[in-house]
């Protein structure tokens, strides 16, 4: 919850990428899923946020890495299986700012952004409704 206040703190500025895929491989129930894209929804609006959404389609100039964050050009924390791996050596932080940018280029923004969610939201209420 503290991470969530941190979205609302003026002055502050969050750059999130994530995969189309992770809005259609589902982790939990309906509601859950559904729970967690009306949230993105919501996060693109906040000010301090700019959401990217790398569609499936789009052609990629690099394999998808491990989930990483980038803390103020001063430190990557990587999520492994069995903890958290803090970098800080200016070589392998530029390796971490290379693969963000790249992402980046990638990914849909705003009404683009939007478009991904809210398609992903429709499947999954359609899927349900079949099932």
């Amino acid at each position: 919850m503290h991470r969530q206040r941190l979205l609302h703190t003026p002055g502050r500025s969050f750059t999130v990428i994530i995969e189309e895929s992770v809005l259609r491989h589902r982790l939990g129930d309906t509601e859950t899923m559904t729970g967690q894209i009306a949230h993105l929804i919501t996060t693109t609006s906040l000010p301090t946020v700019r959401l990217g959404i790398i569609p499936l389609d789009v052609d990629r100039p690099r394999w998808p890495t491990e989930g990483f964050w980038i803390f103020d050009r001063a430190a990557v924390n990587v999520e492994l299986v069995s903890g958290w791996l803090t970098i800080t050596r200016p070589t392998e932080l530029a390796l971490y700012e290379q693969a963000h940018t790249e992402f980046a280029a990638t990914a849909r923004y705003g009404t683009g952004a939007r478009t991904l969610l809210m398609g992903a939201l429709t499947d999954l209420a359609r899927t349900t409704s079949t099932a």
